[in-house]
């Protein structure tokens, strides 16, 4: 009887089961995950075992870092790279690293592995800082360093940077944020009185830049649009070799007029660098030094060549900020 049902029961299906994603060679992986976005990487690793295993392909990374990694590394970290896998290096430089007197922050931003470099306003030379009846260092939510410069008033207003730094090969711009007007919090929300904002409309601020090989540039520009954070242009300057020593770039602002005081209720200054650079004016007035990303889009931009995106925007108020070209 039970030879009868079992010879009734379905024969096993002789149909091969069909090719998935999970049947590809790593291999073959990781050849894909090249061409990939590191969060895409990171995101795919979690559907299969042969996805997870490719993404920790040291050539699916190196693909990813800074020609000059090596170099990145030993100023962020002040050790080798010795011993640590190209994706573990990758995490590592992506996490902000405070150096030269807590002054300066970098970092590799994760969505377009571009170095980014902060310097807050101790990290500049301002004239008159010290003397409290035209400067005061407040504190803010608005600067990856917490405090901030704040300019009461002045005849004199001068603003000095400097950096040395292994940036990797390309095209970088120097951008000050900055912003005029007295930021605070009302009920939870963001204000920014600009009732004592006076002085910046009588003449131009001067911008200025120096860096390696000769490199210089000088612009002015009046200030604008109080209440808000504005990015200024100050210059660009080249990094053609990995090999190269590192960069050195000097840069400056100035507005200098003895007939009228510059107040803006307040002014904050903390620098921020990152492939980019930039600073920014609050209050009376407040400065901010940034340095980012810039990408260069399909669409004109009058000046540059190209449209920029300036990321993490809602992180330092003012800053100096240093824009790398996409293309490199």
């Amino acid at each position: 009887m039970g030879a009868i049902f079992s010879s009734c029961s379905p024969a096993p299906s002789s149909v091969p089961r069909p090719a998935g994603l999970g049947d590809l060679p790593e291999s073959c992986v990781a050849s894909i995950l090249t061409h990939l976005e590191p969060k895409d990487i990171c995101g795919l690793a979690r559907l299969n075992r042969a996805f997870r295993g490719a993404s920790w392909a040291d050539f699916v990374w190196e693909s990813k870092l800074p020609e000059n990694y090596a170099a990145l590394f030993q100023q962020m970290f002040d050790r080798p790279v010795d011993g640590l896998g190209k994706r573990q290096l990758y995490t590592r430089l992506c996490q902000a690293c405070t150096f030269d007197g807590g002054t300066k922050k970098v970092w590799l931003d994760k969505e377009t592995s571009r170095v980014c470099l902060n310097i807050c306003a101790k990290g500049l030379a301002i004239t008159g800082i010290d003397d409290r009846r035209y400067w005061n260092h407040v504190p803010t939510d608005e600067s990856r360093f917490q405090t901030v410069a704040y300019l009461q008033q002045t005849w004199w207003f001068e603003v000095e940077g400097e950096i040395e730094f292994p940036f990797p090969p390309g095209t970088y711009s120097v951008f000050f944020r900055l912003q005029l007007g007295q930021t605070s919090r009302r009920f939870g929300r963001r204000v920014c009185n600009t009732e004592h904002v006076h002085g910046w409309d009588k003449k131009p601020v001067r911008f200025q830049l120096w860096a390696s090989e000769g490199q210089s540039s000088a612009s002015q520009c009046f200030l604008r649009a109080p209440g808000k954070w504005v990015h200024y242009h100050v210059g660009d300057f080249n990094v053609l070799g990995h090999d190269s020593p590192p960069t050195r770039v000097k840069f400056s602002m100035t507005q200098i007029d003895c007939t009228h005081t510059k107040v803006s209720s307040s002014k904050c200054l903390d620098p921020f660098v990152n492939e980019a650079d930039e600073v920014m004016l609050e209050g009376s007035v407040a400065l901010f030094l940034h340095l980012y990303t810039r990408l260069e889009l399909d669409c004109a931009a009058s000046g540059y060549g190209g449209q920029h995106k300036v990321l993490h925007s809602n992180l330092d108020g003012p800053l100096i900020c240093l824009f790398v070209h996409a293309g490199g």
